[in-house]
């Protein structure tokens, strides 16, 4: 373990006990063995590794070292070494230029389980939310029909229906420019350890050589580590953004995206984990909501802890399982927004919610109900990208009906109507129209009527 740990190291240091503890007996110290020595030196500072690192780096990424001076890992004495230090039998293990021909193995690459070293529990929580695993296999998962991996990303968005070669660095772009870079990877290395085909870097639920899963520079970005940036919600941002799930537009809309604007910047971003509590801010963001401490809360890094539905999936219903405890997530939101509502303002905004919700799984059940019927009747083209019918289910699903839902979640009225419920309205008419003509005419139409990219 002594590689690990290089800022202290337990030597000698001159402390005179006799004089300082004259009188007492070692029994009756708190620290009896210290207490029994003659002296006591203790020496801080880098090892010889860890100096090196550092000196390295400051000439040849000097943006890298000024970002750790100016965070806690550099006012802690966490270096370089600490973190990207790997056994020589670690499957990521490599050496840089600096270190070539020397004992010290190391990797570009830092997983979650690194962290751990140092916050277990915070990883612990993590890997249990739905920034690990769960964020990976939303598109890696081949065992789903093909999975998005296959289907979406290299047959269709990466042009492999036009020819274009499956697994080309042009055929794989769509995934390693958009998809990986939010959801995570599965990392592969060549024969000196590092990265290939274009696999690193990735987003949250990235899954390493060695096995392990997560990327907590996601949202506590590198080198600074900052827990300001972390708790700002240009931190979400990131990610939960855009046609499919607007969090942070329905975010800027909401009251509390509001005050955020207007007054954010003057609130203490900085305080120490679990004391940032309201007074340090005047309304809340993603943070406070899904995973700071506040109240009688206490921090958690696992998101899926404080919800009640799945708001992404095809259907909506009460987390159970992997995606959490939604009976008692929707005790501890609750718990949220006491600190500053009254219980008649927040049974009703979850009240909304829980309509909105009922809402949509009507819509999504007649949607379905309809599909079922045409497949029944051979009425449904196997490429669901050349089906009229099938490309609206999606939109209903996956753009308009989330939107609805999340803007009923988050206080974000124009995403809750016009981008959701009044879209939901027009796509499910036009599903209804294509159904009736296929079932009369028992025949599927020649050309697909949605011309489009679907509802923006």
């Amino acid at each position: 373990m002594k590689h690990y740990f290089s800022r202290i190291s337990i030597m000698c240091l001159a402390v005179l006990f006799g004089g300082v503890l004259a009188g007492t007996s070692a029994a009756e110290t708190k620290n009896p063995n210290i207490a029994d020595k003659k002296e006591l030196v203790i020496k801080r500072g880098y090892s010889e590794e860890a100096s090196n690192c550092i000196e390295c780096h400051a000439k040849e990424t000097p943006g890298i070292i000024e970002s750790w001076k100016l965070g806690k890992m550099g006012h802690a004495g966490v270096s370089c070494y600490d973190c990207h230090m790997v056994e020589k039998k670690s499957p990521m293990a490599g050496q840089c230029k600096g270190i070539k021909g020397t004992r010290t193995f190391i990797s570009p690459m830092v997983s979650s389980k690194t962290c751990s070293r140092c916050h277990p529990v915070e990883v612990e929580q993590f890997l249990k939310s739905g920034h690990a695993d769960l964020s990976r296999k939303a598109v890696y998962d081949t065992e789903k029909a093909g999975g998005v991996l296959v289907k979406l990303q290299w047959h269709n968005e990466g042009a492999a229906f036009m020819g274009n070669e499956k697994g080309s660095p042009s055929n794989t772009a769509p995934q390693t420019s958009g998809c990986q870079m939010c959801h995570g990877s599965e990392v592969q290395v060549g024969p000196d350890k590092k990265p290939i085909k274009s696999s690193w870097p990735a987003g949250v639920g990235t899954k390493y050589p060695d096995g392990s899963v997560g990327t907590c520079t996601a949202c506590h970005t590198r080198h600074k580590f900052s827990i300001a940036e972390a708790r700002k919600p240009e931190a979400c941002a990131s990610c939960h953004l855009g046609p499919d799930h607007p969090d942070i537009e329905i975010y800027i809309e909401s009251k509390h995206g509001q005050m955020f604007q207007t007054k954010g910047e003057h609130w203490e971003w900085d305080s120490a984990p679990g004391t940032w509590q309201p007074g340090d801010y005047t309304a809340p963001t993603c943070a406070v909501c899904h995973m700071s401490g506040i109240g009688k809360l206490q921090t958690t890094h696992n998101v899926n802890d404080r919800l009640k539905w799945d708001l992404m999936h095809k259907k909506s219903e009460i987390r159970s399982g992997v995606r959490g405890d939604g009976v008692k997530g929707d005790k501890l939101m609750r718990k949220v927004c006491v600190n500053c509502h009254g219980p008649s303002h927040t049974d009703a905004t979850m009240e909304t919610l829980d309509n909105s919700v009922a809402l949509y799984n009507l819509y999504w059940d007649g949607a379905v109900k309809m599909k079922e019927e045409l497949k029944a009747k051979g009425l449904l083209k196997k490429d669901p990208w050349r089906d009229g019918y099938q490309e609206l289910m999606y939109y209903l699903w996956h753009h308009t009906g989330r939107r609805a839902r999340q803007g009923s979640a988050m206080n974000g009225p124009d995403y809750a109507h016009w981008h959701g419920f009044f879209q939901m309205f027009q796509v499910y008419k036009d599903m209804q129209d294509i159904y009736e003509w296929r079932i009369k005419n028992n025949k599927i139409e020649d050309l697909s009527t949605v011309m489009s990219s679907g509802p923006l």
